[in-house]
């Protein structure tokens, strides 16, 4: 990554017209039915111990246009259509991998609604943006510009559940370059009632965006509980304003994230972390909605990326670490800890606040792994971040 460009993805607001935006919804429409249409053909090969590759799927899709139920496939871009085909190949090669589950089936309520267009489908000039089967560019709202000199070489566009459009454009970025090495290095302690404890001592609060809109989000729910199955317009004006007051919950804490990952990047060289199990925490009843506003999935995936752009390092520490029974003064074990007891005194006399305790012992952890392997259990490495190891040096790139 250090010896070449980065590709960025650059995210805008566009406006379609109605032209536009019905030729978008077939798009849409056409992507999720071949989607289905190879996915369940790739299932019923597997249940016959078979395999079936994309070639293959790609020329199913040859036969599906030419079949009259069929032939309103031929009515949109073909390269969206194709590209489907190699996202659910993707979704195959993940799975046999153990890396995902076995792919689901896109749902015309629930799943993304969204096109991929290659350079093949799409004329880019002047920052005039024509995508195939369109006449006129789109209305984008050019809320920062791209890289000097760029030409995306992919482009996405979706609509989310609040009705906004978004037109994505995969990008070189010469600009991003690896920040001056420093000798800093920093533990964190990911909690609710402070989103992050830094081992400096500092905490970070937890803004707790959902929270702040529940009241909003309840109203809403709840005028979408009274409209019935049958009330289409009207349902469908309920839903709406419920999948508003999620965007703006999202769109908050997305850009606090982003906010914060990017000061952490920039002033650490190394960021130590504990490797949570979201998915298994979220099945806690009475903190899953916390849980979920915290949002630590999200803010570890933002991390590790970041740091790979300017040339930081990310090492997650085992989730089984005693982090918090650990003195990090005399590195003595406390047999128990409840997590109502904030503050602590060791028998070496030395006292603890629990969460800055625990930062300082993830941080003296993720440096011994960095140098020898850390004793604690091995755990998978992750795209941007490595995790520490048992007897194990890591292996770095030269």
């Amino acid at each position: 990554m250090r010896g070449s460009h980065v590709k960025r993805a650059f995210r805008y607001r566009f406006y379609p017209s109605d032209a536009q935006a019905a030729e978008l919804s077939r798009t849409f429409g056409c992507v999720r039915k071949v989607y289905n249409l190879a996915l369940a053909a790739r299932t019923q090969a597997w249940t016959r111990q078979e395999r079936v590759n994309y070639n293959q799927t790609s020329a199913m899709l040859t036969g599906w246009k030419k079949t009259e139920e069929l032939a309103y496939l031929n009515d949109v871009s073909s390269v969206p259509l194709q590209q489907a085909l190699r996202h659910l190949q993707v979704a195959f090669t993940n799975f046999f991998a153990k890396r995902a589950g076995y792919p689901r089936f896109k749902s015309r309520k629930k799943s993304r609604r969204s096109a991929e267009y290659t350079a093949s489908a799409f004329r880019f000039r002047d920052g005039r943006l024509t995508l195939a089967k369109m006449a006129e560019p789109l209305d984008i709202v050019w809320s920062r510009p791209l890289p000097q000199g760029a030409v995306p070489s992919t482009v996405t566009v979706s609509q989310d559940a609040a009705g906004r459009w978004y037109v994505s454009l995969l990008c070189e970025d010469r600009s991003v370059k690896p920040l001056p090495a420093t000798d800093t290095a920093i533990g964190i302690d990911a909690g609710l009632d402070h989103l992050l404890t830094l081992s400096t001592g500092e905490k970070i609060s937890n803004p707790r965006h959902e929270r702040r809109d529940r009241a909003r989000l309840a109203h809403a729910h709840r005028r979408l509980a009274r409209k019935a199955a049958g009330d289409g317009a009207n349902r469908a004006k309920a839903r709406l304003k419920v999948a508003r007051v999620y965007a703006r919950i999202a769109d908050r804490r997305r850009d606090h994230l982003h906010k914060l990952t990017t000061r952490l990047v920039r002033e650490n060289q190394t960021i130590v972390i504990e490797d949570l199990a979201v998915r298994n925490m979220v099945k806690n009843g009475s903190l899953a909605r916390a849980i979920s506003d915290a949002a630590w999935s999200q803010l570890r995936g933002m991390l590790e990326y970041k740091a790979q752009w300017y040339g930081r390092e990310v090492i997650a520490v085992d989730r089984w670490f005693p982090s918090s029974r650990l003195c990090s003064a005399c590195g003595r074990l406390q047999q128990k800890m409840p997590l109502h007891v904030r503050t602590w005194t060791c028998d070496c006399g030395t006292a603890h606040d629990r969460d800055v305790n625990a930062a300082k012992n993830i941080l003296a952890v993720g440096l011994t792994a960095s140098v020898c392997g850390a004793g604690v259990r091995p755990q998978r490495k992750t795209p941007g971040g490595q995790s520490a190891t048992k007897q194990k040096p890591l292996q770095r790139e030269p």
